[in-house]
């Protein structure tokens, strides 16, 4: 178990700052105050992790780890920084970090999951959750319908990419190369879904 939370921890931390970043960015872009700014940033970063481990009944890691706050500070100033030197005219600068938190935490939920032995539902559940969870949390605070359901092809990555996670680990019983697949292949579909306009079909 150790190789386990090695390479869950990296995965995690990577995500949390990601998403930090992402989260923080969209604050500023809405014009929220710094206060607003560290809320929307902290509970991006670190929401669908806490909502991942109360549905497996778990003391959420996050108030059991330092590291997790700090590094979800640490994606906070980064944050901050693009906007000060980068502003945020170009989106890119907020959806490729999104793009990186979403496929970090989907692989992730996924550990976690087959971690606590369930089923192949409940990898794709938990992986989806730990995924938008924390957009989806910001999305509402900032009185918004969360934009996983009405705009983008976004959860949807998760959702393949938690497949592709159950598939690989069936067959390989390696989890690190489980969660490799399951990272890039979130990733790489999350890009594609941005650069060709994907859309999931709306019915009126």
């Amino acid at each position: 178990m150790i190789g386990f939370w090695k390479i869950f921890s990296f995965i995690n931390l990577l995500g949390i700052v990601a998403f930090s970043i992402s989260g923080s960015l969209k604050a500023i872009k809405e014009g929220l105050d710094l206060l607003g700014i560290t809320v929307l940033a902290i509970t991006t970063a670190l929401g669908g992790g806490i909502l991942r481990d109360v549905i497996i009944n778990t003391m959420p890691i996050v108030f059991k780890s330092k590291e997790n706050m700090i590094f979800a500070i640490f994606g906070l100033l980064i944050g901050i920084s693009i906007y000060k030197f980068e502003g945020i005219e170009n989106s890119m600068l907020i959806l490729i970090p999104d793009a990186i938190g979403l496929s970090a935490f989907s692989a992730t939920g996924a550990m976690i999951a087959y971690n606590a032995h369930v089923n192949i539902f409940g990898i794709v559940i938990l992986a989806t959750i730990t995924g938008v969870g924390g957009g989806v949390i910001s999305d509402i605070l900032l009185g918004k319908i969360p934009s996983v359901l009405k705009d983008d092809f976004y959860a949807s990555c998760s959702i393949i990419g938690a497949l592709l996670f159950y598939i690989t680990i069936s067959f390989s019983k390696n989890i690190t190369l489980s969660a490799v697949v399951c990272v890039v292949s979130v990733f790489v579909i999350r890009i594609l879904a941005i650069m060709l306009n994907w859309r999931l079909p709306k019915f009126k």
